[in-house]
Order: C-alpha cells, then sequence, then structure tokens
C-alpha cells in the first residue's frame, strides 16, 4: 500500500514540477511575473511536498495504511485546490465569480493545512525499528 502511495505522490509532483517549470519559463519569456505566487506555491506544495511526502513513504514503514492514504489524498486535493484557488482568485479568469474563488482558495488551503496536519502524525506512527 505505502509502495503505491509513494510512486502517486512522486508522479503527481512530478506532474507540479513540470506545471511550475513551464510557468517559470512562460514568466521569464514574457517579462511579466503575474504568476510569480502561484509559480511558487505549485512548486512548493505541489512539487516539494508532495515529493518529499512519497520519498517518506518509501523510505519508513507507517503502522496505519488508512491514515497513509487519507493523508495521500487530502495532499493532493490541498495542493490542486489551493493553487488552482490561487490562480482564480489572482488571474480572474473567465470571469469566474470572485466569491467562488476565494471560497475554492480557502477551501484548497485548508485541506492541505490538514494534509500537513495528518502527515506531523504519520510521523509518530512509524513502526518502531523498521526503515523500509
Amino acid at each position: 500500500m505505502q509502495d503505491k502511495w509513494s510512486l502517486r505522490l512522486m508522479r503527481i509532483a512530478a506532474i507540479f514540477g513540470l506545471i511550475g517549470t513551464v510557468l517559470g519559463s512562460h514568466m521569464a519569456g514574457s517579462g511579466s511575473y503575474a504568476f510569480r505566487p502561484i509559480h511558487a506555491h505549485i512548486l512548493l506544495v505541489g512539487w516539494l511536498s508532495l515529493f518529499a511526502w512519497g520519498v517518506f513513504y518509501k523510505l519508513y514503514a507507517i503502522r496505519s495504511e488508512k491514515l497513509v492514504a487519507i493523508q495521500g489524498w487530502t495532499g493532493i486535493i490541498g495542493a490542486i485546490g489551493l493553487t488552482a484557488g490561487m490562480w482564480m482568485q489572482f488571474m480572474q479568469p473567465f470571469g469566474i465569480n470572485e466569491t467562488f474563488s476565494l471560497i475554492f482558495y480557502i477551501v484548497g488551503g485548508t485541506i492541505l493545512l490538514i494534509a500537513f496536519a495528518l502527515f506531523v502524525a504519520v510521523t509518530f506512527m512509524t513502526a518502531k525499528g523498521q526503515d523500509r
């Protein structure tokens, strides 16, 4: 189960990494840094955090597979929700309602916060003396 979550998190992190670098390349090429906070969050919470969690799950045996799954899903949903909500809030694409984009942004960030709190709990749930 953990190997599946490790690979899943690393694959999604790779997608975030690609999106973040393409966005950075676009900003550099256009000379406009309007996407800077979105670019930074895509790389930090999408690429770095998801990848680090995937590596952790590859290295350590966790006693609760259910907690790993819940933390993984909240991490993925939260990273997507936060960055997509941030994009909608700051860039206002397609005339999206401001209230909707703000709520989307807040809910995504809250789910990501829960994922980080769950990860703290996961780090205390490692099987004693059993690195993988």
